[in-house]
């Protein structure tokens, strides 16, 4: 079965018998990680958008490990023209992958590495791995058709945006998890910098007085799925 490490932000470790996958890495240069990019070993890496606090740290693991990376074909062609291995992909597409199902969702928000080269649209990520779904928001906005997820996925594991300025803040949040009704839900892109220094346990009790789990993860901290 899965295990899963938060990084920080909205990165990602996922490690299963098949490959260690990582989301958005943002480590060096991040106050919060406990991490550095050469403790990360990774098969493949999944990017949902060029924005520095999700990409920060793709070349120097992709060098290191050899990973492919998975992204838009914008982002993709970005990165195989510097020689790295790539599957480019888009907005509503999926693959089967040796290590399990990819399929990018719409994400409302932008996209453009720190160099300003274009970053093409930016996307969500819905991951099967061992008969797990899990569903990266990335950075977004609320959308209505999040139930349309929620709907064609039994959604195990919802990571979230809660950080309110550049993405979701806690209320709409919160809505979000309604529409796409996971079997747990984690926060993330908070508390990083302080324009998105938002208290996790507001959006904790909101969604218990649901009814629905919610589990406030340690950057660093590792969950057996």
């Amino acid at each position: 079965m899965p295990k899963i490490t938060f990084l920080g932000q909205s990165g990602w470790l996922i490690e299963s018998p098949k490959a260690n996958i990582v989301i958005d890495p943002f480590l060096e240069g991040n106050p919060l990680a406990v991490h550095k990019a050469a403790d990360i070993n990774a098969d493949y890496i999944l990017i949902s958008h060029a924005h520095g606090d999700h990409i920060r740290d793709v070349g120097s693991i992709a060098k290191k490990c050899k990973s492919t990376i998975i992204a838009n074909y914008e982002i993709a062609t970005y990165y195989d023209s510097k020689g790295f291995a790539t599957h480019p992909m888009h907005i509503g597409g999926a693959y089967n992958f040796p290590f399990g199902r990819v399929k990018l969702t719409p994400a409302f928000h932008g996209s453009s590495f720190p160099d300003g080269t274009y970053g093409g649209m930016p996307a969500g990520i819905l991951l099967t791995i061992d008969d797990k779904v899990f569903y990266h928001t990335g950075d977004t906005a609320l959308f209505s058709d999040m139930q349309l997820i929620g709907k064609h996925n039994l959604v195990d594991v919802m990571m979230v945006c809660i950080g309110d300025n550049f993405t979701m803040g806690i209320d709409d949040a919160a809505e979000a998890v309604g529409l796409v009704k996971p079997r747990l839900t984690i926060p993330m892109h908070y508390k990083t910098f302080p324009l998105i220094d938002v208290d996790p346990e507001e959006f904790a009790r909101k969604i218990k007085s649901t009814g629905n789990e919610v589990k406030i993860m340690n950057v660093g901290e590792s969950l057996n799925l």
